[in-house]
């Protein structure tokens, strides 16, 4: 009950807050479509750690299902090294030594852990890097919403 009113709260929060962060022509360029983050896990040579629920290729995108990828080395305007990939439901994810992202909801990526301090959204990105990442230096966890 007590992680039910935290989501509500936080989901509330982040929808309300207005972030100052550079906006970009296109904040959706951020957010992939199931598709698209499939075929990155099928071909990206990053060393990938799973987290959350299993992801299935071929089989449709669960309607309250979100996929994230953050990743701890941005060398240029590439995001990479290792690499974690959350499946599942809206949650606070730990994530310290993220140094950028993507996503295929609108998560709000934070400087403090527990999803507080200062917070941004992924459409609100201001620095674009390859493959449609953001980048992300000092993140440390991820608030993902109910979609």
């Amino acid at each position: 009950m007590q992680l039910t009113s935290l989501f509500a709260i936080l989901s509330v929060f982040i929808a309300s807050t207005s972030v100052a962060a550079m906006p970009v022509a296109n904040g959706t360029d951020f957010i992939w479509t199931h598709d698209e983050f499939l075929e990155w896990v099928r071909t990206t040579d990053s060393e990938l750690t799973f987290i959350g629920e299993p992801i299935a290729a071929g089989l449709e995108k669960r309607q309250q299902s979100v996929q994230v990828v953050y990743c701890s080395i941005r060398q240029n305007n590439v995001c990479g090294g290792p690499c974690t990939v959350y499946n599942g439901g809206p949650t606070c994810l730990d994530a310290p030594d993220t140094n950028c992202l993507r996503a295929t909801a609108n998560v709000a990526f934070c400087d403090r852990g527990g999803c507080g301090g200062s917070c941004n959204q992924l459409a609100s990105c201001g620095t674009r890097l390859d493959n449609g990442f953001c980048a992300t230096p000092g993140t440390r966890s991820i608030a993902v919403p109910f979609v």
